[in-house]
């Protein structure tokens, strides 16, 4: 067995992010074959991932990308806001995202397979960050879009917690287009415009808007134009081209917009829709004083 010199747990740490003790360890089972530890790590990386995968990840960043006519947007969950700062963490879904613009996966399983960075898929290298950093991670979503005339506007708010994808079609100013993007982070419009809107929802908002005006003791003939109004409001609140613009709110999107035209929009908000455990430390101290 060769001698394992300091300078050789220093490299194995740089390679693989692990802890000085575990990287030592890996080379004295290895008998101090190099390659041999950076597979031990590997291993045991997966296994300790495997360990994490039961607690609940809800923290993490959400990262909206464009390289102007394409543009990708993915939500990596991690269990603490303090991963979302790690330069680890960040570079890794970093360039997660490239490879998302690059590569075109269709969907999480085809991405997860996909090789990372020459020697582990997606899935590893993910559960070797797991492993480093010592958190339950996932990578939970992206999606894409791509347009053929016209730019792909990305804008991410709040350090990751609020991403946004907007594709326009047309000739469009891109700090226009990036004013749309963030328009869409502060405004969350369900719908680009309101031939969007299901009928089941405008039916359902009919039925309300209906219900409460027949209450009030207007008479039935100016009932229907006064839903139709309400109803007109309600698509305004809504719909991304009837919103007032947040950067000049005389005017809508739509106007700002002029002949250009919305053809895609997506809106991530971190964690959202991700059932949060919710700890009574209160109870928890109580049981243990008690026990």
């Amino acid at each position: 067995m060769s001698q394992i010199t300091a300078a050789d747990v220093k490299k194995l740490r740089e390679q693989t992010g692990a802890g000085m003790m575990d990287c030592k360890k890996a080379l004295t089972e290895a008998g101090g074959d190099f390659d041999a530890a950076v597979d031990l790590l590997r291993k045991k990386g997966l296994a300790a991932a495997s360990k994490k995968a039961g607690r609940i990840a809800a923290e993490g960043v959400v990262l909206a990308k464009s390289t102007g006519q394409s543009g990708v947007i993915v939500e990596v969950n991690a269990e603490t806001d303090f991963v979302s700062k790690n330069e680890k963490f960040t570079s890794f879904v970093d360039a997660l995202a490239n490879l998302i613009l690059e590569r075109r996966p269709k969907d999480l399983d085809a991405l997860k397979a996909m090789d990372f960075d020459g020697e582990n898929t997606v899935e590893q290298a993910l559960a070797q960050l797991i492993a480093t950093i010592g958190e339950n991670m996932t990578l939970r979503r992206f999606s894409r879009i791509d347009v053929e005339h016209g730019t792909v506007a990305a804008y991410v708010h709040g350090a990751g917690k609020i991403g946004v994808l907007v594709g326009i079609s047309g000739d469009v100013d891109e700090g226009l287009a990036r004013g749309i993007a963030m328009h869409v982070a502060a405004a969350n419009p369900r719908y680009i415009k309101r031939e969007d809107v299901p009928a089941s929802v405008i039916e359902r908002e009919k039925a309300v808007l209906s219900e409460r005006a027949q209450a009030s003791g207007k008479p039935a003939a100016i009932i229907d134009k006064i839903v139709q109004g309400q109803l007109n409001k309600f698509f305004s609140e809504i719909c991304l081209l009837e919103q007032p613009y947040v950067m000049d709110t005389d005017v809508t999107v739509g106007k700002a917009l002029g002949e250009a035209e919305v053809v895609a929009m997506v809106r991530y908000a971190l964690g959202e829709g991700i059932e949060k455990k919710e700890e009574d430390f209160a109870a928890e101290v109580a049981a243990q004083v008690k026990g």
